[in-house]
């Protein structure tokens, strides 16, 4: 074989790679697009019933979860810049990658459903569980005001606190915010399992059960290792 021979060959053979990944890229694309759009329509319910009501569960959860991963999202931002800690950036990372999806997915619904993102009547945070969400007020946010009345959500003193510190003091008191905001996460989420009829909606919220809860024994072992425990 000819140098001329030899590299119209490799060109040809270089093609014929490209020619495959792309197809194949195409394929992976094609399936998530499907995938998505599995999703959302059977969000919509069961057919029969149509479309969760605004004041549902479905919607309630959808609505309060978005802000509650929020401020997760934001305190996981708000600790990346204040330490070296490779451990803690990598958790804080994960959450907030995780959670800016999940909050993706609950606007998306509530998109898709055509129901307002805040609760209709000025109802407040966690309506939509009716009586039982008293039993999850040990969880709120140490001020107890506004957003803070969801389980979990720290207030804006704490969060200007988290701001103001700087490496393992940061790390500590970002775990242990963390706990307090996933105990919250968990009881909201184990509600919508219990309440919620939508079968995507409640196997997101058993996924965030499941892997808040692994990830508050990931933090009680960080904060273990820094001298320091959970506040509550």
């Amino acid at each position: 074989m000819t140098a001329d021979a030899g590299r119209t060959a490799d060109s040809e053979g270089r093609g014929r790679t490209r020619r495959v990944r792309w197809v194949a890229g195409g394929v992976v694309a094609l399936v998530l697009v499907l995938a998505g759009a599995a999703a959302f329509a059977s969000a919509r319910g069961d057919g029969e019933s149509g479309v969760p009501a605004a004041d549902s569960a479905e919607a309630g959860f959808a609505r309060d979860m978005a802000v509650h991963h929020q401020q997760a999202v934001e305190m996981s931002f708000i600790v990346r810049d204040r330490t070296d800690d490779e451990d803690v950036r990598r958790l804080a990372y994960d959450i907030a990658n995780t959670q800016a999806n999940q909050r993706g997915m609950l606007l998306g619904w509530l998109d898709l459903w055509e129901l307002p993102k805040v609760a209709p009547g000025g109802a407040g945070p966690m309506a939509w569980m009716g009586g039982d969400s008293e039993k999850h007020g040990d969880h709120a946010g140490h001020g107890g005001q506004g957003a803070s009345a969801m389980p979990g959500m720290a207030t804006k003193d704490e969060l200007k606190r988290l701001g103001a510190l700087r490496g393992e003091e940061a790390e500590v008191f970002f775990l242990q915010l963390m706990t307090d905001h996933h105990k919250g996460g968990v009881s909201m989420a184990g509600a919508c399992v219990s309440l919620c009829a939508v079968p995507v909606e409640k196997r997101l919220a058993k996924g965030m059960v499941e892997g808040q809860q692994s990830e508050l024994g990931l933090m009680r072992d960080m904060l273990d290792a820094r001298g320091a425990k959970p506040r509550s």
